[in-house]
């Protein structure tokens, strides 16, 4: 059986296109919580689950010297901060 091989030049864009991807999926939620300024529905778990896992990667990413994954994760764990603050911020506007 034959291993798939991507040429080593690929990695890297492979890697910062996944960031990209991983990077814009809070941007809906950031927007629609902005512009309604209601973040009720949101679990404050999931929000700091998403800050401790997405700090772990940032570790990880320093260890390893690793673009993509610090790319990824310091533009995700911005945009948790984000609702992390409309969360208190909102909920006091109520």
């Amino acid at each position: 059986m034959a291993a798939f091989v991507i040429p080593a030049e690929m990695v890297e864009y492979i890697g910062y296109f996944g960031s990209f991807l991983t990077s814009i999926t809070f941007i809906p939620q950031v927007y629609k919580s902005w512009q309604s300024k209601s973040v009720g529905d949101l679990s404050i778990w999931m929000i700091l689950i998403v800050v401790l896992s997405t700090i772990v990667w940032l570790t990880y990413g320093f260890a390893i010297h690793s673009g993509p994954v610090l790319v990824a994760n310091t533009v995700v764990l911005t945009l948790t901060l984000v609702l992390l603050y409309f969360k208190y911020t909102f909920k006091k506007q109520s």
